[in-house]
């Protein structure tokens, strides 16, 4: 691989600064977690199903300013979108250690959720400019399963931090993050947009190019299957403090169990290219996606039979289901940008804005119906699970992916 900016990049630093982009979204969520219920009491939350919100409010911002970032970064390139996403990620962390109630940090971190944006975009935009095909999908799965450190080791660093610093220094962390990222982009990502690739930022440039995601069924398909699945999963992770501080009252053990969630996806990753060594991109997603409904079924069966599970029992019946979001996720999000070279960055915006946005609305969903139990949370698996396959049986069957136009006015 050669890429145009700078020789010196290879692949591995190619992959690990992709993973630190896409990492910025997951700091800023997992870091978060164990620090929730001391932000909701110091800042006057009413309500512990309000301690959501902090999470709820970052992936709406997230995912309305992909729709944004995507058409930017085909006008004026993957690099400066970057720089500009980033800076709007550190504002609002460098601001929230002064404010005084919750829905003025609930506006901050919409704020940060729409400079987070763009380093999804730019993350999947550069790869899908550099590679094709199967490739594109192992690059993903070693980008994704580097990436997944992070979520492993920000519960653990969040729940440090409050120990012996207020609640305060996670936004301190995010904001010491978000420059490294900035200085390692500014110094080493290459410009991956092609020149025949780059299209004006104009109304009618953009509209053509969204217009182009919109009317490639097999794209929506599989990006809606991943908005489903990725619900599912931000929907255990906003109750995951009630779950595990007040049913088991886990209190310093519960950020190893958000490790262990995040352990699970990432090994999947590793496997994923394997898999794919052996089986078809499509044939993955949708097996991950009917195993991912299967499990859920089964955890809700045990749920209502039993009530409050064991520990070790909700251990060994959500974390295989964690397993199976790894699998089907990449490869539905490598479905979803297979046919989309021609305008990457506005489809990487658009099919994130499905992801996060829609992840964040069935999240909040699921959220709501919590119960003091793991039943609803349980049943909203399971009904996504369902969406989610059929949702990928019908991408599947739209095979080949519908091409785009090559005539995609760039002026």
């Amino acid at each position: 691989m050669r890429l145009k900016l700078n020789p010196n990049t290879n692949y591995i630093e190619f992959v690990l600064l992709a993973a630190t982009l896409m990492a910025l979204n997951a700091v800023a969520i997992d870091i978060m977690l164990p620090a929730l219920p001391e932000i909701a009491t110091s800042l006057g939350a009413i309500g512990d199903n309000q301690q959501q919100l902090v999470i709820t409010y970052y992936l709406i911002g997230f995912g309305i300013s992909q729709l944004f970032y995507g058409p930017l970064s085909d006008a004026i390139g993957r690099r400066n979108t970057a720089f500009i996403g980033i800076l709007i990620f550190f504002v609002p962390v460098a601001l929230a250690s002064f404010v005084s109630d919750y829905n003025s940090l609930l506006a901050l971190r919409l704020i940060q959720g729409l400079g987070a944006g763009a380093s999804r975009v730019i993350a999947f935009a550069v790869v899908r400019d550099v590679f094709e095909g199967k490739k594109l999908a192992k690059t993903m799965s070693l980008i994704v399963m580097v990436f997944m450190s992070m979520p492993i080791v920000a519960p653990s660093l969040g729940q440090l931090l409050i120990l012996f610093f207020p609640w305060q220094s996670v936004f301190a962390f995010m904001a010491i993050m978000a420059v490294v990222t900035l200085l390692w982009v500014f110094l080493r990502l290459p410009e991956t947009l092609s020149i025949e690739n780059t299209r004006a930022f104009r109304p009618k440039i953009i509209y053509e190019g969204f217009r182009i995601v919109f009317t490639t069924p097999s794209s929506l398909l599989f990006g809606m299957a991943h908005a489903l699945l990725l619900g599912a999963i931000i929907g255990f992770l906003g109750t995951s403090p009630q779950i595990y501080l007040e049913i088991y009252d886990l209190g310093p053990i519960y950020p190893l169990m958000i490790a262990l969630t995040a352990t699970n996806i990432g090994i999947a990753s590793l496997i994923n290219s394997r898999l794919l060594d052996h089986f078809e991109i499509h044939k993955v997603a949708l097996a991950a996606s009917a195993a991912f409904a299967t499990l859920g079924a089964i955890w809700l069966g045990f749920s209502l039979t039993m009530g409050v599970l064991p520990l070790w029992l909700l251990v060994l019946l959500h974390q295989p289901i964690n397993f199976c979001f790894g699998l089907a996720g990449i490869n539905q999000n490598t479905m979803a940008m297979i046919p989309m070279k021609r305008v990457a960055g506005t489809a990487a915006s658009v099919l994130g804005f499905i992801s996060s946005a829609g992840g964040a609305v069935v999240g909040a969903i699921i959220g709501s119906f919590y119960n003091d139990t793991v039943a609803p949370i349980a049943a909203g698996f399971m009904v996504v699970g369902l969406l989610a396959c059929i949702s990928s049986m019908l991408g599947t069957r739209i095979k080949p992916a519908t091409p785009q136009p090559t005539n995609v006015p760039v002026k």
